[in-house]
């Protein structure tokens, strides 16, 4: 696993009325900060990739459709630099991943369905300066390939 990269398995508490699912909450030990919250959705097939923060940590779930979700440590002083992580979250695996400043992350819908992603960052979004260096998703020096992997 990366450096720094913690992840919570979220329990899902269904009832005759529907299903809770608590995603972070200020007393879980890998609680840090709160920014803000917001959603974001990805359509099937689509790769939203590669970002990463200098100040923000990201404390991402999925919490409709599935996600391929990779992480690449490109921090030289780090002990799993150059490493890479993919996770599957979302209907099928409730996951928070928390995923430190430094780390380029980036995920693809794998679902049939719009995936539906929560995000709750440790820092407010800064409009005039955003904290967020991007690459593209294809063409990089990051060894990750997107591709569906059948057999």
């Amino acid at each position: 696993m990366i450096d720094g990269i913690k992840t919570k398995e979220l329990r899902v508490i269904p009832d005759e009325r529907g299903r809770l699912m608590e995603i972070l909450r200020r007393d879980d030990n890998l609680f840090l900060n709160f920014g803000q919250v917001y959603m974001t959705t990805t359509y099937p097939n689509v790769v939203k990739a590669w970002h990463k923060h200098e100040k923000q940590t990201d404390n991402i779930a999925c919490i409709q459709g599935m996600i391929k979700l990779a992480l690449y440590d490109p921090r030289e002083s780090s002990s799993t630099f150059k490493e890479t992580n993919e996770f599957y979250l979302g209907d099928h695996n409730p996951l928070l991943i928390q995923i430190p400043a430094g780390i380029y992350h980036g995920w693809m819908c794998v679902s049939r369905e719009e995936a539906i992603v929560i995000n709750i960052p440790t820092e407010v979004y800064n409009y005039e300066k955003p904290d967020e260096q991007r690459l593209d998703p294809h063409k990089n020096d990051i060894p990750y390939d997107w591709s569906r992997k059948d057999g």
